[in-house]
C-alpha cells in the first residue's frame, strides 16, 4: 500500500492542467451501454475509479480500450446483465449501469453499492424511479434485480436533488415509451453534460440545466465521440492549495462551474484572475475567516468541504462550516487536528479556529475528498507529514503528487512498510 510523504511549508508557483471530471466520465461511460457500436470518450482521467468502471464494462461484455486520456467502448455485444459485488462494492457509481441495462435489455442485476465510508447515500430514489417507469424490483442476497418488457414514461419527483438518481433515471427514460418528467432534478455540470451527451446520441431531453427535465422516449440511440468537461473538484482543490501557499494558474478549467467557490476565495482575501478556460490565484498576507454552507449546485460543493476546512485552519480568526448534504462527512477533522488544526464539531457544523501554523504528522486518508484536505494541510504544515491509505485519493485525483511537484511542492509517493 502506498503513502504520500510531504515536506510542507514550501511556496507553490506555476501552472497546473486540470483533468477531465471523474463525476462526469463515470455516467458517460455507463451511457455507452445504451448504444450499439463504438463510443469514443476524450479527456478521460486515469483514475482508480475509471479503471474499476472499465473492468465492470468488460465484465458485461463491452470491448474497452483505454489509452489515457482516450477511451473507446464498444457495447455491441453485451453478454452479461449482472454487475457483481466484487466491483460494485469498491465504487458506488457502478450502480449507474442499472438504468442503461434496464432500458436497452429489459433487465439488470446489480449488487447493492459500496464506496466511500461516510454518509447514508441510499439507492431508494433510483429504485422508486425505476418502479415508476414500470420496472419490477426484487432484492435477493444483496443484489437488486430489475425487469421490464419496455419502460414507460412517468412523472418522477425527487424529494432531494440527487445527482446519482437523476443520472440513472435519465439513462433509463431516454428509451422508455412516452414522456418522462423529472422534477427537482440535479443541475450539476456533469448532469448537464450527461444530458448533452444523450441528446447528441439521439435522445430528446429538454430543460437541460434546470431542475425540470422532460424526456421524450426514443427507439434507439447511436454512439458518438465525447470530450469530458474539466474536473471542478480537482480545480477547487488546487485553488485552495494556491490560496494558502502560492501564485498558481489552472488551465483547462471552466470558471463558470466554480462561481460560488471563487466568490468564497475572494471573501477569504485571495487575488483571482479569470479567463475563458483558466484561473489564476495568488495568496494574500493573511486568510480571512469565511463561513461556508454546502449545498447542491450552484451552491458550494460538498466535495470541497474538507479542502475548505483545511484552508480555514490557518485563517486569521474563526470560521463556521455547515454540511447540509452528507451530515456526517467529517472524518477528516481528527486527522487535521493531528496536524495542529483547532476544529470542534457540533452535529453537522464545524467550528474552525484559525492557527498561525500547522505541524507535520502521520495521518490517514478516509475517503477521496478527506484525502485531498490532508494533502493541502500537509503542504501548509511545517515539517514532514506521511499520509497513508492514499488509494482513496487515487480514486479521484490523477497523479496528484506529480502535479503538486511541478508547482514546487516537496511531495513523493512511497510504499508503506
Amino acid at each position: 500500500m502506498d503513502k504520500l510523504v510531504i515536506n510542507g511549508g514550501k511556496p507553490l508557483s506555476g501552472t497546473v492542467k486540470i483533468s477531465g471530471a471523474k463525476n462526469a466520465v463515470l455516467p458517460i461511460m455507463a451511457s455507452s451501454l445504451l448504444a450499439d457500436g463504438l463510443t469514443e470518450i476524450k479527456n478521460v482521467p486515469n483514475l482508480r475509479d475509471t479503471r474499476t468502471f472499465i473492468n465492470l464494462l468488460d465484465t458485461l461484455g463491452a470491448q474497452c480500450s483505454f489509452n489515457s486520456p482516450s477511451l473507446s467502448i464498444d457495447a455491441s455485444n453485451i453478454t452479461s446483465l449482472e454487475a457483481p459485488y466484487d466491483l460494485v462494492k469498491t465504487m458506488r457509481a457502478s450502480f449507474y449501469v442499472m438504468g442503461p441495462l434496464l432500458a436497452r435489455f429489459g433487465e439488470a442485476k446489480v449488487s447493492l453499492p459500496g464506496g466511500c465510508a461516510w454518509g447514508p447515500r441510499p439507492v431508494d430514489y433510483h429504485l422508486k424511479g425505476f418502479e415508476q417507469l414500470g420496472a419490477t424490483i426484487e432484492l435477493n442476497q444483496g443484489y437488486i434485480l430489475a425487469k421490464a418488457d419496455r419502460l414507460k414514461g412517468a412523472d418522477i419527483y425527487f424529494e432531494i436533488a440527487s445527482v446519482g438518481a437523476t443520472a440513472n433515471i435519465l439513462m433509463a427514460a431516454v428509451l422508455a415509451k412516452g414522456v418522462t418528467n423529472i422534477t427537482n432534478a440535479a443541475v450539476e455540470p456533469h448532469i448537464v453534460q450527461l444530458c448533452d451527451v444523450l441528446n447528441q446520441m439521439g435522445a430528446d431531453i429538454t430543460g437541460v440545466g434546470t431542475n425540470k427535465l422532460i424526456i421524450n422516449g426514443v427507439e434507439k440511440l447511436n454512439p458518438i465521440t465525447i470530450h469530458v468537461i474539466p474536473d471542478m473538484i480537482e480545480a477547487g482543490t488546487f485553488l485552495m492549495a494556491g490560496a494558502a501557499l502560492g501564485d498558481i494558474e489552472l488551465v483547462d478549467v471552466d470558471p463558470n462551474h466554480l462561481t460560488i467557490v471563487l466568490e468564497k476565495l475572494e471573501q477569504a482575501g485571495c487575488d483571482l484572475s479569470l479567463d475563458t478556460n483558466s484561473i489564476s490565484i495568488r495568496k494574500n498576507d493573511q486568510i480571512n475567516p469565511t463561513d461556508m454552507t454546502t449545498d447542491v449546485h450552484p451552491g458550494f460543493p460538498t466535495d470541497l468541504q474538507a479542502q475548505w476546512i483545511a484552508l480555514m485552519s490557518i485563517a486569521n480568526g474563526t470560521s463556521i462550516v455547515t454540511e447540509t448534504i452528507y451530515l456526517d462527512r467529517f472524518s477528516h477533522i481528527p486527522e487535521l487536528t493531528r496536524l495542529g488544526a483547532n476544529i470542534s464539531l457540533e452535529n453537522n457544523i464545524a467550528i474552525i479556529r484559525g492557527q498561525k501554523k500547522l505541524t507535520g504528522a502521520q495521518v490517514m486518508s478516509t475517503d477521496i475528498r478527506a484525502s485531498a484536505s490532508l494533502v493541502i494541510a500537509a503542504l501548509i504544515a511545517n515539517g514532514r507529514s506521511d499520509i497513508s491509505r492514499v488509494y482513496h485519493i487515487d480514486r479521484g485525483y490523477e497523479e496528484i503528487e506529480k502535479k503538486f511537484k511541478l508547482l514546487g511542492a516537496e511531495i513523493h509517493r512511497e510504499k508503506e512498510k
